[in-house]
């Protein structure tokens, strides 16, 4: 069987991070390719073809089947053939990866590693700190009211109450939250000439993975020190249980050891930064809705659910086929590359009425932002909860809000999510 090739543009734009920054016109190349081309090749000069993936019945039937559908055999981030070249000379056993944790394994270490920390992060232990998010959420409300009635709601709210959560639990102290944030938005905006470590336009590859390389030693280094103190002086955090941790009997090498520290403090706040700041966006631009979700009684269940889909801050992650199998209609050969497109799929007309609304009344949000399967999001009760109190302790202290000035997306093609958002507000 012939393999369906996308057309030239639709091609270009999921591969384009100015496109995931513009964000409507890359919805509409979707939007063609669920209608006419659901499971079809793309074709770029300097990309090895791969399968996008865009319906949400396809990508949760790949999400299903870890054992066909590896991680760990190629980039789980869309990367070109310059960079992956780059990359493979630059690891060990030329495989790639220029991080090794949680998201670039495939059984049987994936389960072993997530084993290490996932009753941290199971609804039972999170309801233990969540006086600590509460604290932390109250802060950061009291901290928006001090401008005084105008601010950047992603850059001075968004972007550091959730990194506050999560260097608590993981136990990095106050004053090194600012290098983590900056680390964390050098390593995902790499290719946003406003975030990435050279505050320039990226040319080449072997340019953006130098640039990875120096992000990366950096969060080594810092959790290369911060594991000797906690095998020197255990605590009651997640630092203290991944630098004592054992895998197959003898600690975790020092590869997967700092892939791990990086997957947690990342991964931890940027997202949930990005869903924060989507979910005020649209409380801003509706009027009826902030005054609805601004009282104390409300549910916030629905408005936080429809913001991770609206936002759907991880837009896509890579697979390798092992073998030959059957997907939509389709013979995916071993050997091939797929895209899964979370940001289509969180569009698909089949599973959502009326994808392009907003809409927090959704009876069934099968929203798929943290993925599906072996490889889900191991933080993502810890997401909702940090979102959900923020909402409780702002909202109801808020008089009035609007946008002061235009929203903007992150240029990247992996991690999405507003970089600027402008809000004037009244307080209550």
């Amino acid at each position: 069987m012939t393999k369906p090739i996308l057309p030239g543009e639709v091609a270009a734009a999921v591969v384009d991070p100015v496109a995931y920054g513009e964000w409507d016109g890359l919805h509409q190349q979707l939007a063609w390719a669920r209608a006419h081309a659901p499971l079809a090749v793309a074709e770029n000069p300097d990309h090895d073809p791969f399968w996008l993936v865009t319906r949400h019945a396809d990508i949760m039937a790949i999400s299903r089947d870890p054992q066909r559908f590896a991680n760990g055999v190629r980039q789980t981030v869309l990367t070109n053939r310059e960079g992956e070249a780059l990359a493979r000379a630059a690891t060990p056993g030329n495989d790639g990866h220029l991080i090794r944790s949680l998201v670039q394994m495939d059984a049987p270490d994936h389960m072993k590693y997530r084993l290490l920390t996932q009753a941290w992060f199971a609804p039972k232990n999170l309801r233990i700190v969540e006086d600590r998010v509460r604290k932390l959420a109250r802060e950061a409300v009291d901290h928006m009211l001090s401008f005084d009635g105008e601010c950047d709601f992603a850059r001075d709210v968004a972007a550091h109450y959730p990194l506050r959560v999560i260097m608590d639990i993981l136990g990095v102290p106050p004053e090194d939250e600012p290098r983590m944030l900056m680390l964390t938005q050098q390593l995902f905006g790499s290719t946003d000439p406003d975030l990435n470590r050279s505050r320039e336009a990226i040319t080449s590859a072997e340019q953006a993975i130098a640039m990875l390389h120096y992000v990366i030693a950096d969060f080594e280094t810092y959790f290369r020190e911060l594991t000797a103190d906690r095998r020197a002086s255990p605590r009651e955090d997640i630092a203290t249980v991944i630098a004592n941790a054992t895998i197959d009997g003898g600690p975790i090498p020092d590869r997967e050891l700092a892939g791990y520290y990086m997957i947690v403090a990342t991964a931890g706040h940027d997202t949930t930064s990005a869903s924060t700041a989507g979910a005020m966006m649209e409380l801003a631009k509706n009027p009826a809705l902030f005054e609805r979700f601004r009282d104390a009684e409300t549910e916030k269940a629905g408005l936080i659910e429809e913001a991770i889909r609206w936002t759907t801050p991880v837009q896509h992650f890579m697979r390798s086929a092992k073998a030959d199998v059957e997907v939509g209609g389709q013979t995916i050969r071993e050997g091939d590359w797929l895209m899964l497109n979370y940001v289509s799929a969180n569009r698909d007309e089949a599973v959502f009425d009326d994808p392009f609304t907003f809409d927090p009344d959704r009876r069934k949000n099968q929203q798929i932002a943290f993925g599906f399967g072996a490889h889900v999001c191991l933080g993502q009760y810890l997401a909702r909860m940090e979102m959900r109190i923020l909402m409780e302790e702002l909202l109801p202290r808020l008089k009035k809000i609007e946008l002061a000035g235009e929203p903007a997306r992150v240029e990247s093609v992996f991690v999405g999510g507003l970089k600027r958002l402008p809000i004037r507000f009244e307080a209550a």
